[in-house]
């Protein structure tokens, strides 16, 4: 009775107390600045404590989300949990991937089962279907998972949206999206990635290779609406959905307008793929010989990401969830100029 009695009173984000994990980050603290608009009810869970989320007059907890204990704390008396907390990159120990994002998705799930907490929306990645060198062109959520990986950020994201898909029940329902290469303003990986290596960036491949990315507004957007629509649509729990601006680009032409949006000259140089592949696998092989803990300048999997197509078929979102970018790749752009001239 007491979980029918509370799935009843939640019937909007307007009436919902929410969780975000990972909330100070990029992604997180954009979902938290958009659910104000709905409930002022909104506690973030993150390693550090951030004064923008304070001025906000979001409750924050500090924590590991690794820490059972720390999770099961922030999820006492709450309706639904945006888990956007996780270990990113392409370099590491597999044991730091694991803790983040295996255990801690695992610690979430059964925190939300153990406090009656009947909605989660978990934020995966479309890297979870990478098969090494392929091309991913307008695939659907019907592709499968590959038989190994070439990172541990795929291998343990991958694990963790299958725990959360296996999770869904009549008791907490769940949705997994997956958006590609968010960015922004407000960006910490993607473009300022790209805006420190530039001068000594080379395009890998002829450069005709096309993705998807995905604005930060646009990724907001998405997941707001998974929540609203599970929310309405008990059906939708255990659904997996690609994200992104719905227009392929070219990735160098991507790469190209956001050095130029911050003063920076475009890249010309360029090396072959199987050379960008042979220098990848040789670093690797050299930095773990020497247990050097930075990540090399390339990999195997940085050689694939920068000369492969990989974009994806999102009407699924489109038709479930209502999934509409609001920011065109060109609106966002401008955006970013905006912010960048104050950034740099």
């Amino acid at each position: 009775m007491k979980l029918i009695e509370k799935q009843m009173n939640v019937q909007s984000l307007n009436n919902a107390r929410v969780l975000v994990t990972g909330g100070g980050g990029f992604l997180g603290k954009a979902i938290i600045k958009r659910l104000l608009t709905h409930t002022p009810d909104i506690r973030s869970l993150s390693r550090n404590r951030y004064p923008e989320l304070d001025a906000l007059g979001v409750e924050q907890i500090q924590g590991d989300i690794s820490d059972l204990a720390a999770v099961e704390r922030a999820c006492q008396e709450r309706d639904l949990v945006f888990h956007v907390a996780a270990k990113t990159g392409i370099w590491g120990v597999y044991q730091d991937f694991y803790n983040t994002n295996v255990a801690g998705t695992r610690h979430v799930v059964k925190s939300c089962q153990q406090h009656d907490i009947s909605y989660l929306i978990y934020t995966s990645s479309p890297s979870v279907v990478y098969h090494d060198d392929a091309d991913i062109m307008g695939v659907d959520e019907s592709a499968p998972y590959p038989d190994h990986y070439q990172t541990y950020y795929q291998e343990t994201k991958s694990m963790a949206e299958q725990l959360v898909v296996q999770a869904s029940d009549p008791s907490l329902k769940t949705i997994v999206l997956r958006p590609h290469l968010i960015w922004g303003p407000g960006d910490s990986q993607f473009v300022p990635r790209i805006i420190q290596r530039a001068g000594s960036l080379r395009r890998v491949g002829d450069g005709k290779n096309r993705i998807d990315t995905t604005f930060i507004d646009n990724a907001v957007q998405a997941h707001i609406l998974a929540a609203e629509k599970l929310l309405e649509n008990r059906h939708l729990s255990g659904n997996i959905y690609f994200i992104s601006q719905g227009e392929p680009i070219y990735l160098w032409d991507m790469v190209d307008h956001i050095l130029m949006s911050a003063g920076r000259k475009p890249v010309r140089k360029s090396i072959p793929k199987g050379l960008a592949y042979a220098i990848g696998y040789i670093m690797e092989v050299v930095y773990k010989s020497l247990r050097v803990a930075s990540e090399p300048r390339m990999t195997r999997f940085l050689a694939n990401e920068l000369s492969r197509n990989h974009w994806f078929d999102i009407s699924a979102a489109r038709k479930d969830l209502g999934y509409v970018p609001e920011v065109s790749i060109a609106d966002g752009l401008a955006q970013l100029k905006d912010w960048m001239e104050t950034w740099n």
